[in-house]
């Protein structure tokens, strides 16, 4: 364990003995960092964090730190970040409350870029990619490999399906529907379509990209929701892709984009 002298670990942390802190962090209490993760200097991991294992934090991530919220009565509550996850310069994630759970969560491989920020209780999943200035409000679920560009903004209690993509300087106020690019200033301004380029990268079949583009071109429509979902669904029975679409839009509280 390679802990610089000028780094302060409050006693009751554990740290792995393969980890390393980098010169003037702060570790506070109740911190555990696992095996080969690399704490860079002047980072600041606030109480009840766990890092996973082969994670990079880079200088001036603040991490774990009170959850900005008026209804925070000083609780316990966590930050639990998994394996191999990048987070860069300037970055700050907040613990969770009582409303929602108790916990904020960043999956496995997940990138977080410089000076972005994930508010209290959010949940993001394995893979997620948030570029740099994108801010996440409270309360939001980001599923797997989906990715937020540089500059946006989501709204608290929206989530974002898997594999979608939201353009830069985006405002997202409403649900972003999984397989789907979502882009623009705020709702008025929104266009969504199939994000094509994600999931030939993520090595999804032609047979289940036509499904996807498909489905999408039926429930792009000014017809009431449940009938266009019953059309997809109909028309794609064998798709477990249209299914998930489906799915997430009966699912919504906020409403999705289409």
């Amino acid at each position: 364990m390679a802990i610089h002298p000028t780094a302060i670990v409050d006693p009751s942390s554990e740290i792995d003995p393969q980890a390393s802190v980098g010169p003037y962090s702060l570790i506070g209490p109740r911190v555990s960092i696992g095996a080969g993760t690399e704490i860079m200097g002047h980072v600041f991991i606030d109480k009840d964090t766990s890092i996973g294992q082969g994670c990079r934090v880079f200088p001036f991530a603040s991490l774990g730190a009170d959850p900005q919220d008026m209804k925070y009565a000083g609780e316990r509550s966590r930050l639990v970040i998994g394996d191999r996850v990048t987070v860069r310069e300037s970055t700050t994630i907040h613990r969770g409350t009582k409303g929602g759970g108790g916990l904020t969560s960043i999956g496995d491989q997940a990138l977080i870029m410089a000076s972005v920020h994930v508010a209290h209780d959010c949940r993001l999943g394995p893979g997620v990619i948030l570029s740099s200035y994108a801010v996440l409000a409270g309360h939001v679920v980001v599923e797997e490999k989906a990715i937020i560009s540089g500059s946006s903004a989501v709204h608290q209690f929206v989530r974002l399906g898997r594999h979608s993509f939201v353009g830069g300087m985006t405002g997202a106020a409403k649900d972003v529907p999984p397989f789907m690019i979502v882009a623009g200033v705020r709702d008025r301004d929104i266009v969504v379509t199939p994000n094509l380029v994600g999931l030939r990268r993520c090595g999804f079949s032609p047979e289940a990209i036509e499904a996807i583009v498909g489905a999408h071109k039926i429930i792009h429509n000014h017809k009431p929701l449940e009938e266009v979902l019953g059309e997809a669904e109909a028309a794609f029975p064998g798709s477990d892709e249209v299914r998930v679409m489906t799915a997430f839009y009966r699912d919504s509280e906020r409403g999705v984009y289409r």
